[in-house]
C-alpha cells in the first residue's frame, strides 16, 4: 500500500518508517524542518513538509498523495517538559488529536481512503476502580484528575472519531527507547521519587514494538482499538528503581503523597498511586503482535544502559578536550 504518515519524523514516525518499507509498503512521511525531510529520505520515505492543523494544506497533501492508507503519529512532545499542568505541556498534542483528526479524516472521506490508523494513549486512560489491568472493554476515566481533563477529552475525541470513520485506534504504552524520552534528566536528577505507596499502574511499550504493532494494525480492518503495551504493567515502586539502575542513576526518593500534591500538584499524587495498567490480550490474539521487548525488566536495561555508555564517553572525550586546550 501507499502509506501516508503524519508525524512520520517523530520518536515513534522514525520507527516506522523502516517498518514499512520492509514490509513492501510506499510510505510518504509529513514532518516539519528541513533536517527531518532530510531523516525521511535516508529512511525511504518521500517527504512531505506539512502542518496538520492547517486543514487546507493536510487535504492538499492527501489528494496529492493519493493513499491507500493514512497513519496518525502526529504529536508535539520531543523535548517536553512536565509540570503540574498534563493539559498545559500537552496542548499542542491535545490539538494535533483533535483538529488535525478532523482534517486528516476529511481529507481520507474526500480520497476514498478507507484504511486509517490513530495513536491513542493506554497509561493514565482507564478508570481508578476495580482490578488493576483493564481490557479495552473496561471504561475510562469520566473524572480525570486536576489539569488533565483537556488531555483525556482529547484521547477520547481522536478515539471516537476514528473508530466512527472505521478505523483503528492504538492505546499505545508509555513509550521508551529514544535517547531524549523525557523521564531520562529527571530520573538521573532523581526529580521523580515515589509518590505515597507507588502503587500506581503503568504500561510501558519500546518504540519498536509498537512500530512492529503499528504496521500489523494497517492489514487489519476497523473499527477496533487495541491496547499495545508490553506484557507486565506494573506499580511505580516497580520498574522505577530499575529504570534509574539502568539510567546508572541513585535509587527515587520516596515522598509521602501531601509533599508531592503540594510541590507537583494532585494529578501527580493521584496517578503515582492509583492509576490502572492495560492489558495486551486482544493485540496479541487478533493482530498476531508479540512484542520484541516483553517487559520493561529487559528493555530498560538493553536501552538505557547502551545510552549511559554513549554519554560516559561523549563527557570524556569532552573532559580529554578541555585537558588539550589547558
Amino acid at each position: 500500500m501507499r502509506v501516508f504518515v503524519a508525524g512520520a519524523s517523530g520518536a515513534l514516525g522514525s520507527r516506522l518508517v523502516p517498518q514499512l518499507i520492509e514490509a513492501e509498503h510506499e510510505v510518504i512521511g509529513t514532518h516539519n524542518s528541513p533536517a527531518s525531510a532530510q531523516l525521511l529520505q535516508e529512511l525511504g520515505a518521500e517527504p512531505v513538509r506539512l502542518d496538520l492543523l492547517d486543514a487546507r494544506a493536510v487535504r492538499t497533501a492527501v489528494l496529492d498523495s493519493k493513499p491507500d492508507a493514512i497513519v496518525h503519529q502526529a504529536t508535539a512532545l520531543a523535548d517536553i517538559k512536565f509540570g503540574r499542568s498534563l493539559d498545559k505541556t500537552f496542548a499542542t498534542t491535545n490539538r494535533l488529536r483533535t483538529e488535525g483528526t478532523d482534517a486528516l479524516l476529511a481529507a481520507s472521506r474526500e480520497a476514498g481512503v478507507r484504511r486509517f490508523v490513530a495513536q491513542s494513549f493506554a497509561p493514565y486512560l482507564y478508570a481508578r476502580q476495580g482490578g488493576p489491568i483493564k481490557t479495552e472493554a473496561d471504561p475510562v476515566d469520566e473524572t480525570p484528575p486536576p489539569n488533565t481533563g483537556q488531555t483525556y477529552a482529547a484521547i477520547t475525541y481522536l478515539e471516537k472519531a476514528t473508530t466512527d470513520f472505521g478505523g483503528i485506534a492504538l492505546r499505545y504504552g508509555g513509550f521508551y527507547g529514544a535517547a531524549n524520552d523525557a523521564l531520562i534528566e529527571p530520573v538521573r536528577k532523581r526529580q521523580f521519587p515515589i509518590v505515597g505507596d507507588g502503587g500506581g499502574i503503568f504500561s510501558w511499550l519500546h518504540l519498536d514494538d509498537g512500530a512492529a504493532a503499528t504496521v500489523a494494525a494497517l492489514e487489519h480492518s476497523g473499527p477496533a482499538i487495541y491496547n499495545i503495551v508490553d506484557d507486565e504493567p506494573a506499580p511505580v515502586r516497580d520498574w522505577l528503581p530499575v529504570l534509574a539502575n539502568a539510567l546508572g542513576a541513585k535509587p527515587p526518593r520516596h515522598v509521602p503523597a501531601w509533599l508531592a500534591r503540594l510541590f507537583a500538584g494532585q494529578a501527580a499524587v493521584v496517578l503515582g498511586t492509583q492509576a490502572r495498567g492495560a492489558s495486551n490480550a486482544k493485540a496479541k490474539r487478533e493482530l498476531g503482535w508479540t512484542p520484541r521487548y516483553p517487559s520493561w525488566r529487559l528493555g530498560f536495561p538493553v536501552t538505557y544502559s547502551a545510552i549511559a555508555v554513549a554519554d560516559g564517553q561523549a563527557a570524556d572525550q569532552g573532559t580529554g578536550a578541555t585537558r588539550a586546550r589547558d
